[in-house]
């Protein structure tokens, strides 16, 4: 029996290469739905990122983003596609990798609604509770070991 989650297909890239498409993504949930002000979203850190976008069929419905130093960010998935297994697909493939660029952990700043995602998929949360673009975060790693 097939998931939600199997006919996606997953694009990894750089934001030359992708940043059209995650961009929009990114406008549509942090921009319009969370009204995170644009000049905190646009941060000039894209071009030295790898990009990750989910694709079921010619429709792009997620991505996230690596940084150079391990951290994993501006993971957003359009309303319609949430609770369909790609957030969790998203986060595997970015932490695939960053074990692959051989980072020995992962961390990122998760919205307090989301920290029970992440937590499922190992993340640990630490230090105190702060507020980015207006909204309360706490910052999470997971230790990749071998």
């Amino acid at each position: 029996m097939s998931t939600p989650a199997d006919d996606l297909v997953l694009q990894q890239g750089s934001w030359d290469e992708l940043g059209d498409i995650a961009g929009e993504i990114r406008r549509v949930v942090f921009i319009v739905e969370q009204a995170v002000p644009q000049h905190e979203e646009w941060d000039g850190r894209d071009p030295d990122c790898l990009h990750v976008l989910a694709w079921r069929g010619t429709t792009a419905l997620g991505t996230a983003r690596l940084l150079p130093d391990g951290h994993i960010g501006r993971v957003a998935v359009l309303a319609e596609a949430r609770g369909l297994g790609i957030g969790v697909a998203l986060m595997q493939a970015t932490i695939e990798a960053a074990r692959q660029r051989g980072h020995a952990r992962v961390e990122l700043a998760a919205q307090l609604q989301a920290l029970a995602f992440y937590e499922r998929l190992g993340f640990v949360a630490f230090d105190d509770d702060f507020l980015d673009a207006g909204i309360p975060h706490r910052n999470m790693r997971l230790e990749l070991g071998d």
